[in-house]
C-alpha cells in the first residue's frame, strides 16, 4: 500500500512498493553528502521518537527493540488518538497491514515442514479453480511465486478488489484475478502485490481446515505467547488499548474510521503491539526456535525466508541520504532484503489507512527493530530506522529526523509544482463533447465490475459499487476529463476520469489515472478499462 500510502500498504504502500524501503540502503561512499555527523545529537530513543513525532506530525509511535536474544524496549510514545490523552503504551494495538505477509510466509513454511506442501508446488495442486490471465501463468504459479512479486502482475494490481472497504469475498478476489491483465511476462521482474498473499491465505485454509484468521492464532500468536494480538479489526476494536488511525486531510493528521478488510487477510491481516512484536522478532532472529527450544517452524525453512528470491532494482538517493544506497535488494518469503553498513537487513512496510508500520532485522547483529504508528508517514519510520540501527552498529550519528524532514518538503514541495503546472496548462475554457447528463450511467470493468454515474443534488456523484466508501463528485477539468474528488477526503487519491467518444458521438471507454504522483498505488485506478453497460 508503498509511496504516500502501501495501503494497502502505503499501501499502501507500498514500499508498501513499498512502505518497507522508504529509502535502499548501503555503505556509504566516501564523501557522502549526508547530514553533519558532527552536528547531530547523540542517540537518545524518547529525545528522538518525540522529536519524529513534532516534526511529521504523527499522533502516536509504538516501538520495540531486541539486541542478542534480550528485549531491550518496548515503549509508547504520544497518544492514540488526536483530541483524547490515552496515551500509547507497549500494549496498544496498531494494524501492521504488509508486515503480516510475514506471518502468511511462516504458516506456509510450516506445512512444508510437515510435508502437507512444498514450496515450488503448483498452485493447482492445492487449489484446482485458482487462475490467472495467462494460461501457462496458471499452471507454471507456483506455492513459492505467490510470495514473491515475480508472477507479471503490476504495482498493486486488483486492489481496488479488496481496499477501500469492499463487499467481495475472498472467494470472489481470488476468482476475478482471473481477469486481471498481466503488465509483464512471467518472472520477468519485481512489481508488489497483494492479491497473491490472499491466494497463499487462501491456501493455509484450505490445508489446514480453519479459516486464515483461525491458522494463524493457533500456529503463531498462541505458541508465541502473543496475547494481546489479533486477526481482525473487529476484534481489534473490542480490546481496551489500541489506537485509532489518523490521515491527512487538508495537510494535517485527523482521526478517521478504521476500515477493516477481512477479504485480505493473507495479505494485511495482523494487529499486534510493541509487545508482541518483540516476541516475533525474537524467534526469527533465533531461526524459528521459541524460549522453551521447540521450533515454531524449521532453521531451514527460517533461512529459505530470508534467502534471495526476486532481484529488486536499487534506485540512486538524493545526495542527502547517499549513506542509504543498498549495495543489493531482493524479494525473499514475506521479506524485503537489503545490507546497510555492510550488514544484511530483513525487513518489511506496512500501510493501511491511518496506519503504517516498519519491522526490520538484522542478523549478524542479533538486532530487530520494529516501529508503528498511527499515521501515514513513512519518513518518520524511515529517519528512526536509520538513528536506533546507526547507534547499535557503533556508526557515527546523523540528524536523519531532519534530513527527512527536508527530504519529504522537498518532494511535496515538487508534486504540487507539478500539478500546478498541470492546470496553467490545461485547457480551461474547454467544455465536454456531450451534455454532462450523457455521461451517467452504468460502466463495467473486467475484473472490478460495474461504477455508476448519476445526478445528484445537482452534481454528477461516481461510485464504485462494491465499495461503499468509494464516491466522490464529478469536476470538469478539460474537454471530455473530469476529475472524481472522492467524499472520504483522506483518501488523498482524487482521480482523472477521461471519456473516449465512438464516430457517432456515443461513449466507447472510459479511464482513469491518479491526480497526485503520492496516491497510494492500490488505487490502482490506471489499471481499470470500464466500458458502458449494455442495457436490458
Amino acid at each position: 500500500m508503498l509511496l504516500k500510502k502501501p495501503l494497502a500498504t502505503l499501501i499502501m504502500l507500498a514500499f508498501a512498493a513499498s512502505a518497507a524501503i522508504a529509502a535502499p540502503a548501503g555503505a556509504a561512499p566516501e564523501g557522502a553528502a549526508i547530514a553533519s555527523a558532527a552536528s547531530a545529537p547523540a542517540f537518545d530513543l524518547d529525545r528522538d521518537v518525540n522529536l519524529a513525532l513534532k516534526t511529521f506530525d504523527v499522533p502516536g509511535i509504538a516501538i520495540a527493540i531486541v539486541k542478542d536474544g534480550q528485549v531491550v524496549a518496548t515503549k509508547g510514545f504520544g497518544v492514540r488518538k488526536l483530541g483524547d490523552p490515552a496515551p500509547v503504551t507497549a500494549k496498544t494495538l496498531f494494524e501492521i497491514a504488509s508486515n503480516s505477509k510475514a506471518f502468511t510466509a511462516a504458516q506456509l513454511a510450516q506445512l512444508v515442514d510437515e510435508g502437507k506442501l512444498a514450496w515450488d508446488d503448483p498452485v493447482t495442486k492445492h487449489l484446482p479453480g485458482f487462475q490467472m490471465a495467462d494460461a501457462y501463468v496458471t499452471q507454471s504459479m507456483t506455492v513459492r511465486d505467490l510470495l514473491v512479486h515475480r508472477s507479471g502482475l503490476g504495482l498493486g494490481a486488483g486492489d481496488l478488489l479488496w481496499w477501500p472497504t469492499t463487499t467481495f469475498s475472498t472467494d470472489e478476489i481470488i476468482d476475478r484475478l482471473r481477469n486481471v491483465k498481466l503488465a509483464t511476462s512471467f518472472r520477468n521482474n519485481y512489481a508488489y502485490d497483494n492479491l497473491l498473499y490472499i491466494v497463499a491465505g487462501k491456501i493455509i485454509a484450505q490445508k489446514s481446515g480453519k479459516s486464515w484468521e483461525e491458522a494463524t492464532r493457533e500456529h503463531i500468536l498462541a505458541p508465541l505467547g502473543m496475547r494481546g494480538s489479533t486477526t481482525s479489526v473487529d476484534e481489534m476494536l473490542k480490546t481496551a488499548d489500541y489506537s485509532a488511525p489518523h490521515s491527512k486531510i487538508n495537510g494535517k493528521a485527523a482521526v478517521v474510521k478504521p476500515m477493516p478488510v477481512q477479504n485480505a487477510v493473507g495479505a494485511v491481516g495482523i494487529q499486534t503491539n510493541a509487545e508482541d512484536i518483540a516476541k516475533w522478532m525474537q524467534v526469527l532472529l533465533n531461526e524459528g526456535k521459541m524460549e522453551d527450544g521447540k521450533q515454531l517452524f524449521s532453521a531451514k525453512q527460517a533461512r529459505e525466508m530470508w534467502t534471495q528470491q526476486t532481484p529488486m532494482k536499487i534506485s540512486e538517493p538524493k545526495p542527502a541520504l547517499a549513506v542509504t544506497k543498498a549495495n543489493f535488494a531482493a524479494y525473499g518469503l514475506g521479506f524485503q532484503l537489503r545490507d546497510y553498513r555492510g550488514r544484511k537487513i530483513a525487513m518489511h512496510g506496512g500501510a493501511l489507512q491511518g496506519f503504517y508500520s516498519r519491522i526490520l532485522m538484522v542478523p549478524e547483529e542479533k538486532l530487530g527493530v520494529a516501529i508503528f504508528t498511527n499515521a501515514e508517514n513513512g519518513p518518520s519510520m524511515t529517519a528512526l530506522q536509520w538513528r536506533i540501527l546507526d547507534h547499535y552498529m557503533g556508526a557515527a550519528p546523523t540528524d536523519w529526523i531532519k534530513v527527512y524532514a527536508d527530504q519529504e518538503a522537498e518532494m511535496h514541495k515538487e508534486e504540487m509544482a507539478r500539478q500546478g503546472k498541470l492546470s496553467t496548462v490545461r485547457a480551461a475554457a474547454s467544455k465536454p463533447s456531450l451534455p454532462l447528463a450523457s455521461y451517467n450511467g452504468d460502466y463495467t470493468d473486467a475484473w472490478y465490475g460495474t461504477v455508476n454515474i448519476r445526478q445528484e443534488g445537482g452534481k454528477q456523484v461516481m461510485t464504485f459499487t462494491r465499495t461503499p466508501d468509494l464516491s466522490g463528485t464529478l469536476e470538469h477539468f478539460q474537454h471530455d476529463t473530469f476529475i472524481v474528488r472522492w467524499k472520504e477526503r483522506n483518501f488523498n487519491a482524487d482521480a482523472y476520469v477521461t471519456f473516449s467518444l465512438n464516430p457517432d458521438g456515443s461513449i466507447e471507454r472510459m479511464k482513469m489515472a491518479p491526480v497526485s504522483t503520492e496516491t497510494d498505488f492500490s488505487y490502482d485506478f490506471a489499471d481499470l478499462t470500464f466500458t458502458p453497460a449494455k442495457k436490458p
